[in-house]
């Protein structure tokens, strides 16, 4: 009986070895070539966006690096410097400078819009079927079509000495408050942020509430069952139900803030004095005006790094727990 077993056993046992031997080799080979294909597939797809990225992405950026180290007007003969731009950068005020307005600007440029924007679209949300919440979106929303050239010339006209804002305030009572909001270096880096702040809040009420949308009304029902009122409410499930989009919302309009360019070139170009040069504008100078070059790269390569020193890590706060 035993041997009768041993040579049952005996042919089982050769199956099950020729099923882990060449036939499954061959069907792994399969299966590996099959994903190497796909694989080939899908870096064909990629492959011009790709391509495009390293040429008129990666290659200017290392180009960028390379010529700060430099001492070059961008015609004659280059000299090496080493770290001396940026060294220069972190001593001379007029370089540094720029840098502070920019995260002045932050202020104006991202908090106040996220805030008023997280604020309307809760709001909105109340009476999102009626008419008057359609005309609110599009109110809001009108300036994200408005090309920035376009919005810098009229807030130029509306902040003049004698624009529309300065017209009003003698109307009411106010004339002693008037100025020329643009040109008072007090008041012109906040006048150019409060465009900033009214070109970015459309944005950002729309983002905020596509994000409402999909939050479960069951919520807000047991919420209230349990004496939970407005304030209450958005706090404990809006705010938190939205972070994802309140992340997308700080990011852009941060990267807005710290690389600004276009409003601050139409509606002031940096003044009066130096007062609104930011970053950007101070690069432009540098480059095409006064051409240092290396200069102007290096300066480049300090706000790049800025902005991811400031971005990455507010993205990760804002993910959270799913990160």
């Amino acid at each position: 009986m035993a041997e009768l077993q041993q040579t049952l056993v005996a042919p089982a046992r050769g199956r099950a070895g020729a099923d882990t031997g060449p036939g499954q080799t061959a069907r792994r080979r399969a299966s590996r070539a099959r994903r190497l294909r796909q694989g080939g597939a899908a870096l064909l797809l990629v492959a011009p966006a790709a391509i495009a990225y390293a040429v008129f992405v990666l290659r200017p950026i290392s180009y960028t690096i390379q010529y700060s180290f430099y001492d070059w007007n961008g015609v004659t003969e280059s000299t090496w410097v080493g770290l001396q731009n940026y060294a220069r950068i972190l001593t001379d005020p007029e370089l540094f400078g720029p840098i502070l307005h920019a995260f002045e600007l932050i202020v104006y440029f991202s908090l106040v819009p996220v805030s008023l924007g997280l604020v309307a679209a809760a709001t909105i949300r109340k009476f999102a079927a009626s008419r008057v919440a359609v005309v609110a979106r599009v109110v809001l929303f009108l300036p994200q079509v408005i090309p920035l050239v376009a919005a810098g010339i009229m807030w130029t006209w509306l902040l003049s000495t004698d624009g529309v804002v300065n017209q009003f305030l003698r109307i009411i009572g106010l004339g002693s408050v008037t100025r020329a909001w643009l040109g008072d270096f007090d008041t012109a880096l906040p006048a150019v942020g409060l465009i900033g702040a009214w070109v970015s809040l459309g944005l950002c009420m729309v983002l905020m509430l596509a994000g409402m949308t999909k939050i479960d009304p069951a919520l807000y029902e047991a919420a209230r069952l349990d004496g939970a009122g407005a304030v209450r409410e958005f706090f404990a499930i809006t705010l938190p139900s939205v972070r994802q989009e309140l992340g997308v919302c700080l990011t852009v309009t941060v990267i807005s803030a710290l690389a600004s360019f276009d409003i601050i070139y139409i509606s002031t170009q940096g003044g009066p004095g130096n007062s609104t040069l930011v970053p950007g504008l101070e690069i432009y100078y540098l480059a095409f005006f006064e051409r240092e070059v290396g200069q102007a790269s290096a300066l480049a390569v300090v706000l790049m790094l800025v902005v991811l020193a400031v971005v990455l890590p507010l993205q990760r706060i804002t993910r959270g727990r799913e990160s």
